[in-house]
Order: structure tokens, then sequence, then C-alpha cells
């Protein structure tokens, strides 16, 4: 049962790293909370889901699309919600972002309507046994997949041109700005980003889940930003063990404890981070 929860828990911690690197990319260079992050992880599995139910668009199209129309929301969104409000008293940025996490639930629930969608896979999942113990096909999948968006984006921040001007905003957007770098260019390239990852996420768990819906990126957009604050906001490899903790620690309180307190226990933990270590396992920005 344990190794069985562990698998689980990493499975769900993949995705919630996810939308945790859009949260913790974005407040690396702009110092602020996109807590509208859930709406975009709702678009990309809306736009998946959409095309698959044409009948002329593959699962893997289909996908990138997903990714595709949740980066543009995400860009449109920096354009719109977040850069007229730059130098304004951090509050005000935070309410554009509550305020545009509202409205896109609702755009969301007048256009589909609250019933769910499934999610027509186009693939055969099957469980096979590790050393006698049964693993979903699916839940690898899924974990692998989040693990190689997380390697890609680690390559990109590191070892690319763009990555290394997004990080040298992350520490000082006036110095950059002096050395010629494109400081609104980069800010953009991070909504794009971390939302291409939110939207793949959403992908992900409306396949895992089998149900698309308007309010479905609530909870994971909620515990994403816990595990932000878990790993050290602002610290992508710190967003990565960050999800992968909580996922772990929600599945296993889940199984341990009651299936009540799965939700709970993501907030949970987040009140203790606060109160015992508020710069979190790994030191975010400003730490």
């Amino acid at each position: 049962m344990f190794f069985q929860q562990l698998i689980n828990g990493l499975t769900t911690g993949s995705v919630y790293a996810l939308i945790a690197l859009g949260y913790t990319m974005i407040y690396g260079i702009l110092g602020l909370i996109n807590f509208a992050q859930g709406e975009i992880y709702m678009c990309g599995a809306f736009v998946a889901v959409l095309l698959l139910a044409t009948g002329k668009v593959s699962f893997f199209p289909a996908f990138a699309l997903g990714m595709g129309a949740a980066a543009l929301l995400g860009v449109v969104l920096e354009r719109v919600a977040f850069r007229p409000l730059r130098g304004s008293h951090p509050l005000v940025p935070l309410i554009s972002a509550i305020g545009a996490s509202i409205f896109l639930q609702s755009l969301a629930l007048l256009t589909f309507g609250p019933n769910d969608r499934p999610f027509p896979v186009q693939f055969t999942f099957s469980t096979i046994n590790i050393s006698g113990l049964p693993v979903s096909t699916l839940q690898i999948a899924i974990l692998g997949a989040a693990l190689g968006f997380m390697a890609l984006l680690m390559i990109f921040v590191r070892y690319t041109t763009y990555g290394k001007a997004i990080v040298a905003c992350a520490l000082d957007r006036d110095t950059a700005r002096l050395m010629g770098i494109n400081v609104d260019r980069m800010v953009s390239l991070t909504f794009l980003l971390g939302s291409a990852l939110s939207g793949a996420a959403g992908i992900m768990m409306a396949i895992y889940y089998n149900a698309t819906y308007p309010r479905m990126g609530l909870l994971p957009g909620l515990k994403a930003f816990s595990a932000a604050i878990l790993g050290g906001v602002g610290n992508i490899p710190g967003a990565i063990l960050g999800g992968l903790l909580l996922g772990v620690a929600e599945s296993m309180g889940a199984a341990y404890i009651s299936s009540g307190f799965k939700d709970a226990i993501a907030f949970a933990i987040l009140i203790l981070v606060l109160l015992i270590r508020p710069q979190g396992i790994l030191r975010g920005k400003g730490d």
C-alpha cells in the first residue's frame, strides 16, 4: 500500500510542481503571485478536449495546441492585467490576479456549462507489475512527461541565452535593462513558459481524472501555490521539490489518516511552513 500511495503522490505532485513553476518563475521576475494560474491550467485542458472532440485532431497535436493556448492566455493576462500595474502598490496586481481568476472561471462556466466533460483518451492504459506491485502505465506516462518538462525548463534556464536573460531580470531588472536586455520581452517569455507548463499539467490531470470542468483549476492552483511556498517561492528547484513533497504528503495523509483531510493537508503544510520556515525548504527570492 505504501508503494502505491507513493506513486499516487508523485504523480499528482509532479503536476503540482508544473503549476508551481509558473508561480515561482513569475514571482522571481516580477515579485507577484499570479492567482489566475489555475485557470490557465483549466484552459489547456479545455482546448485539448474540444480539439479531440472534433475527431480531426489527434492526441499529440491537441496536447501541443492546448499548451499553446494556455501560453497565449498567460501572455495576454500579463499585457492586460499586470503590465499596466507595474510600480503600483503590491496589493494592486494581487487583486488584479484574483479578478482575472474569477473572470476566467465565470467565462468558462458561461461558455461550457457546469457539467464535467470526459477526456476522449485515444490510448489504452494498463497496469504493470514492478517487483510484484501494480503500477498504472498512465501514472508512469504522467510522471515521465512532467519530469521531462521540468528537465527541459532547467536546461533552457541554465544553458540558453534567453534563459540567462530571464535569470538576470529576476536578479535585478534595472541592471538587466542597462545591459541591453529587453525586460518586457523577458517578462512575456516567463509568462509564456509558466503558462505552457500549467496548460500541460491541466491536460495530464484531465486525462488522469477523465474530467474537465470550469473550476477544475481552483484547488490544484492553490495547492501548487502551497508547493511553491514550501519549496521556496522564486526558486525553480524548490518549486519542483515542493510539488513532489506536497503530492506525496497529500497521498499518504489520505491513505493513513483520512481521505476527508486530503485537500486540507496542503494548506496545513502551508501554514506550518509560514510559521516555522517562511523562506521554504530552499531559500526563495530575497531570502
